[in-house]
């Protein structure tokens, strides 16, 4: 398993769900993927240092599950590509791509700001 950036208490508030592990896992891979350009300090296990690094990636984890679980999407990125799937004799209907973000993810609308708050995004390269 990757790098995760939030813990369940950070993400839900009471019982956190029984695929939690999974949804970190996920949404961390998710951020690590919008961040592909970006420059922060690191310990040697590559977990971001400052503070504030820290805080934003929490924030941009939650905002991804949190915009999963708006739209129906269990972490995979199978959810809300159909307007319409039949199963016999096959229908498909109108296919609905979402706009490619930093590292061609679907990333949350608020993860975005988070990450683009802490100065991450967009990722420059100096």
């Amino acid at each position: 398993m990757g790098r995760v950036y939030a813990t369940p208490e950070q993400v839900w508030t009471g019982q956190p769900p029984a695929d939690a592990d999974r949804l970190l896992a996920r949404a961390s891979e998710d951020i690590d993927d919008a961040l592909l350009t970006a420059v922060y300090r690191t310990d040697s296990a590559g977990m971001p240092t400052d503070p504030a690094v820290v805080t934003a990636l929490a924030e941009a984890v939650r905002a991804q599950i949190e915009y999963w679980a708006a739209t129906g999407d269990d972490g995979t990125g199978a959810a809300g590509k159909w307007d319409a799937v039949s199963i016999g004799p096959v229908s498909l209907s109108g296919r609905k791509d979402p706009p490619a973000a930093a590292g061609d993810v679907d990333l949350a609308p608020r993860a975005h700001r988070a990450l683009t708050r802490a100065g991450l995004l967009p990722g420059v390269i100096w």
